[in-house]
């Protein structure tokens, strides 16, 4: 029977880390699904974080348009009650050279007495 010796495990620095010398480790072969469950999460998780992002800036964008719509809106409003008062109004016909009147128009009815529409 082979003697087994025994190897006392190196301790993991920081530069083993940087060069890449704890892939070859024993450990790492041992739990690599592990270590490749973790490192698809993180790109999962980075491609989310991503998408996020943009839809916020869209909705931002959302936001700055609904504004900019509501205050064409509001100026909108006050140009037309601007024009639909009767003082403006006034102005504008004198402009044409028209005159308001002073009193208001009389309406005429006119009756027929038959249904043909001739009158007697």
């Amino acid at each position: 029977m082979a003697k087994q010796t025994y190897k006392p495990k190196k301790n993991l620095t920081f530069k083993d880390i940087v060069k890449g010398n704890f892939l070859n480790r024993d450990e790492f072969t041992i739990h690599y699904r592990y270590f490749l469950l973790i490192f698809v999460l993180m790109i999962l998780m980075i491609y989310s974080n991503h998408l996020v992002n943009q839809k916020i800036e869209v909705v931002n964008q959302l936001k700055d348009q609904a504004e900019e719509y509501k205050s064409r809106s509001a100026y909108a409003q006050s140009k037309l009650m601007k024009i639909k008062l009767e003082s403006e109004l006034i102005k504008e016909v004198e402009k044409d050279s028209l005159m308001a009147l002073e009193t208001h128009p009389l309406k005429l009815l006119i009756k027929l007495d038959s249904i043909d529409g001739k009158s007697k």
